[in-house]
């Protein structure tokens, strides 16, 4: 099958583009001719074709120049299935990874002070998003949609009933789970500066405000009189405010394997995430995870079992019940999921996807 690929963005390294890695291997390696359609790239993706789509503009037109260009420079050639990993304005397959543009702007709304709620959504890039948004769920538009959770698959049909839930299909994030295994606990303690009877909680992410982080920090300021209770911050993030002292950062890591080793519990709460890798990652290594019920990946979580999901990202009297639960558990080993995260499963599923699209055109 001759496929083309649409991701504006592509870098040959680095763990938010393995997905997209290990899927252009699979398809090569199945035979297929494969075509990346980009804006920017870095690093080469052997066997891939590379088309350049060039875009000029400000950042409110730049989503929609591209999705113009990409759909422009689609015409000069046939394609046995289109696949966009990006809002576009026609294609066979698309995999919404982000969610729905107007369902994050209703959660900004939700946790936004009040004199900022009236502002939120408001400007040309937000409006574009949204039109952009709207096209690209058209069922005339695009014939199949992947999801990566049940929540976002729930908000497809509440936002857009009109395309059909039989071309939803739900496809978990999968990770190297290979990479979280066996890395040494005692050896990434002693790099972050840590004591091995420390309570460590780790936070993963960047966009520090829509995942949670503000709170931990609040959190973890009302703990300073717990000199055994840690924060782990692994984030490019530029920080605001006094950090307080019982918070480590560590910058932007490429073996962020490590800083979860060094860790009790994932504490990530976000106040809208349609699935996050950083859940799937935590689980892969053993810790438990507690995060919120805006994060698609919270269906992976059984509680008290491998986690906890608190409802309201600001309710720090729960997350302190919820941490004291697993600190009382700390030796009780890896925890146990039910659900397989393993990304080679991720991407087996999305080409058969990709394959009946092919067959059905």
């Amino acid at each position: 099958m001759k496929l083309a690929l649409i991701r504006r963005q592509f870098s040959a390294t680095g763990g938010a583009e393995l997905y997209v890695q290990r899927l252009l291997g699979a398809l090569t390696a199945a035979g297929h001719e494969t075509h990346l359609f980009a804006e920017k790239w870095q690093g080469q993706a052997v066997g891939v074709q590379f088309h350049s789509v060039k875009v000029e503009g400000s950042r409110a037109e730049r989503p929609l120049r591209f999705a113009e260009g990409v759909n422009a420079a689609l015409q000069h050639e046939r394609f046995d299935c289109v696949f966009s990993l990006e809002r576009t304005l026609k294609q066979d397959v698309y995999r919404a990874g982000d969610g729905l543009h107007r369902v994050w702007l209703q959660r900004r709304r939700q946790f936004a002070p009040w004199w900022k709620r009236p502002l939120v959504g408001l400007g040309a890039f937000h409006r574009n998003m949204m039109a952009l948004e709207a096209r690209t769920f058209d069922p005339a538009n695009t014939q199949r949609i992947i999801v990566n959770s049940e929540m976002v698959r729930g908000e497809i049909a509440q936002h857009f009933p009109d395309f059909p839930q039989e071309r939803v299909h739900t496809i978990r994030n999968g990770v190297d789970v290979k990479r979280f295994k066996n890395v040494s606990r005692s050896a990434a303690r002693k790099r972050f500066g840590l004591e091995d009877n420390d309570f460590v909680l780790v936070f993963v992410g960047s966009g520090w405000e829509r995942k949670g982080l503000p709170w931990l920090l609040k959190f973890m300021a009302g703990r300073s009189d717990d000199p055994r209770l840690k924060l782990l911050v692994v984030t490019r993030d530029r920080m605001r405010g006094k950090i307080p002292p019982n918070v480590i950062l560590t910058g932007p890591l490429s073996d962020v394997e490590a800083a979860y080793a060094a860790a009790d519990v994932l504490t990530f709460l976000p106040i809208y995430e349609p699935c996050s890798n950083v859940v799937s990652e935590a689980l892969a290594t053993g810790i438990p995870v507690v995060t919120t019920s805006f994060n698609g990946a919270s269906e992976l979580i059984d509680s008290g079992i491998n986690g906890h999901v608190l409802d309201d990202p600001a309710d720090l009297a729960t997350l302190g019940m919820c941490i004291n639960h697993w600190r009382a558990h700390g030796s009780a080993g890896p925890v146990k999921t039910r659900l397989p995260l393993d990304l080679e499963l991720n991407v087996m599923l999305t080409l058969q996807v990709l394959e009946h699209s092919a067959k059905a055109a």
